[in-house]
């Protein structure tokens, strides 16, 4: 593929939030990696936070890797506050004015788009006053992204929203959904978080029905997943639009490029985090057996009470199984998360807490056996990736749903129950760590051999990137 004479240019715009943002990076050096050139678009905020992070130096990108910025619009009183109530209403109010006069003062004209999907607010019109195509980039699995999409369908069968709070907790959640292409016994309770409203102009709600829907404004729509893993729903989506590509993991992607053909500059650009990075853990695994640790994170938005968390820390302690605990400053609800002294006096003798971590380089430590997770769509294939099982417990979105894939469909995960309680956790990290994880290990390892498949030269998601950067070079034309 010559694509030396006209170089195409690509702006990538995520949605400003960690994994969206991350995902959207690692595919924007993949493209970059294929001779393109890239626009990548942050907000103010995230780019401040990106380099707060990594280094002052850490976004200087390479030649045709560059970073941009755009205002959000959202006032703040200070730079720990992330605006995340107010994005959902800034994204459909105030981004479209300043994106648009980015991308028209761009040395290169843009070739084309490829937004996060749910940016899709304002950047399919941008496209259309542009005059350029746009790709969707839907930063999850296809079957989050299909219990997201569905949820007009819900709607118009009096499903969703709900109709009173009584429908939380009188077993209506547990209503069978048979209807949905590619997907069997799914639940209402496996759906987005976002129909567990009793409102029906709920900002997330319509948010995101009308953002899934936009995907048939565009010609291609891109999937953070790969074809073994949901085949089924894969097959259901292609039948639903012109052009689907399935391309991940993107980590596994990226490990194939040889180090000196890397041009991105990775020297320099060493995290995908807006929060600073504590490596200090890796030190602390190192001497630990293999498969002996627990490794437990939330993410980035969950928020918890002070008393979920001792019942967390204790569980994790009483299992008397190594654990490694990310514990974000901002994880407890209205408090800081001050644990109790004679707390962490046990932690002292079986874990290790930080504030974050390179997550990626814990999940493929040999140490680590398990992973205590909130089910998010990074964290799932990267534990994936790693071969590593998980215990669930969801908080919201595509959590739900990524919970019941992981421990019904692929089988390499332990549900666990909303309230949390020190013996469940304690029970759980036993199972998992024991001999009562060695089918769930086994199952891990197959998924990290097929996720290994699909990213490998003949695989189908590196084709699938091939077949993505031939239709770029031919918009170019």
């Amino acid at each position: 593929m010559d694509i030396t004479e006209k170089k195409p240019h690509v702006i990538f715009i995520p949605l400003p939030a960690q994994s969206h943002m991350k995902a959207m990076l690692k595919l924007a050096q993949l493209v970059h990696h294929k001779g393109l050139e890239i626009t990548f678009v942050n907000t103010e905020h995230i780019h401040k936070r990106m380099l707060n992070s990594s280094g002052l130096h850490s976004l200087d990108g390479s030649p045709g890797f560059t970073f941009k910025t755009i205002p959000d619009g959202i006032p703040r009183e200070s730079e720990d506050n992330d605006g995340s109530g107010l994005i959902l209403h800034h994204v459909e109010t105030t981004f479209l004015e300043p994106f648009l006069d980015l991308a028209t003062k761009l040395p290169t004209p843009p070739t084309c788009i490829i937004s996060d999907g749910f940016m899709s607010a304002f950047t399919v019109d941008a496209a259309q006053q542009l005059g350029i195509p746009i790709m969707l980039y839907w930063t999850f699995a296809a079957c989050g992204y299909m219990c997201i999409y569905q949820v007009h369908s819900l709607v118009e069968k009096g499903l969703a929203p709900l109709k009173d709070e009584t429908c939380l907790n009188n077993g209506y959640l547990d209503t069978i959904v048979d209807w949905i292409p590619g997907m069997k016994e799914v639940r209402l309770k496996d759906f987005n978080s976002i129909i567990r409203t009793t409102d029906p102009d709920d900002k997330q709600f319509t948010f995101c029905i009308n953002a899934t829907q936009k995907s048939h404004h565009v010609s291609h729509n891109i999937f953070h997943t790969f074809d073994a893993l949901e085949a089924n729903i894969v097959d259901a989506l292609s039948s639903m639009f012109p052009k689907v590509y399935t391309i991940g993991p993107m980590q596994l992607l990226l490990n194939q490029i040889p180090k000196e053909e890397n041009q991105f500059g990775m020297s320099n650009f060493n995290s995908y985090s807006l929060w600073k990075e504590e490596p200090e853990c890796l030190q602390w695994l190192q001497p630990k057996e293999p498969n002996s640790v627990i490794y437990v994170n939330f993410g980035s938005f969950t928020m918890m009470s002070l008393q979920d968390v001792i019942e967390f820390g204790w569980g994790l302690t009483n299992s008397d199984h190594y654990f490694l605990w990310i514990i974000r400053s901002d994880l407890v609800v209205g408090e800081s998360a001050v644990l109790p002294s004679d707390f962490v006096e046990h932690v002292k003798k079986r874990g290790y807490i930080a504030s974050w971590c390179p997550q990626e380089k814990v999940l493929n430590h040999p140490s680590v056996g398990g992973f205590l997770t909130h089910c998010g769509w990074g964290s799932t294939i990267e534990s994936l990736s790693a071969g590593v099982p998980m215990i669930c417990w969801p908080y919201l979105w595509d959590q739900w749903t990524n919970c019941r894939y992981i421990c019904k469909e692929w089988e390499v995960g332990l549900e666990m129950g909303t309230e949390v309680k020190r013996e469940e956790v304690k029970n759980l990290v036993q199972q998992l760590m024991g001999d009562g994880g060695d089918e769930l290990r086994i199952k891990a390892r197959e998924w990290q051999k097929k996720a290994r498949a699909a990213t490998c030269p003949s695989g189908s998601s590196s084709l699938n990137l091939k077949n993505l950067m031939e239709e770029i070079v031919m918009l170019s034309k």
